[in-house]
């Protein structure tokens, strides 16, 4: 579903990719990890579209992503932001129809509202919250509207950016399982990007460590412990000796 090859990106005298190759079967889930500034939100952000790579190709269902209709393509996305992203000024049940109430596609409110409830009631929240604003919501709760925002147009592709920062390990449990249970039923090819190691093993099919601008090691989760990498090793077991340089 999803091809990068060779894929390179710098910005300035700053070579954050330098060469990503990997792929993304349809309707599996790829969790991408490797230490902060090693580029994994950039390559979100090159497979979107929103920043250009310097070289190489990126293709999405075989079609290069710097071509053709822009909105036709990013209506094929969801995006559960880091820090959930909504809008103060709009109620809960406008955000998460966001998408539905404007540009192509766009739905009747009485419509888009009825799908925005559903949404939230896939995520464990009742209609009594759609008329909240998010400020009246705890942590784990504005989570799973954001969550319910990335799936309410049934996106086939869902990006997943740190989902469970912030919150307390029980809630973080919550939002992993939310997270596979919605991505096994949509059918969707979803990536993540975490810090989280439980949260890798809750969501991930395959894992991608990104360091040094390349992929240093991909495969299956069940493999995550015995990759034979170091720099794998060390960073799944957080260890501050090892081939990854921490600052002292």
């Amino acid at each position: 579903m999803i091809r990068l090859d060779d894929v390179h990106k710098a910005f300035g005298a700053n070579r954050v990719l330098k060469g990503v190759t990997l792929e993304v079967p349809r309707g599996q889930s790829l969790v991408v990890i490797g230490g902060s500034g090693t580029g994994k939100s950039v390559l979100l952000k090159c497979i979107l579209g929103l920043v250009r790579p310097d070289r190489g190709l990126i293709q999405v269902d075989g079609r290069d992503v710097t071509l053709g209709d822009r909105d036709a393509f990013l209506a094929r996305f969801g995006m559960l932001f880091q820090g959930g992203a909504l809008f103060d000024s709009l109620r809960v049940w406008e955000n998460v129809a966001f998408r539905l109430l404007r540009g192509p596609g766009k739905r009747p409110k009485a419509e888009a509202r009825a799908i925005a409830i559903d949404k939230l009631r896939r995520v464990g929240l009742g209609e009594a919250v759609a008329e909240l604003f998010p400020a009246e919501l705890s942590g784990g709760m504005q989570k799973r509207v954001s969550l319910a925002r990335a799936i309410a147009a049934d996106p086939e592709i869902i990006f997943f950016d740190e989902p469970t920062t912030g919150l307390d390990p029980i809630m973080s449990g919550v939002i992993n399982e939310l997270i596979r249970d919605l991505v096994t039923e949509m059918g969707a090819t979803a990536i993540t990007i975490t810090h989280d190691m439980t949260s890798v093993r809750a969501i991930a099919d395959s894992v991608a460590m990104l360091h040094g601008g390349v992929v240093r090691w991909h495969g299956p989760v069940s493999a995550l412990d015995s990759s034979g990498d170091a720099h794998v090793d060390q960073f799944i077991h957080g260890r501050a000796d090892g081939p990854i340089a921490t600052v002292r």
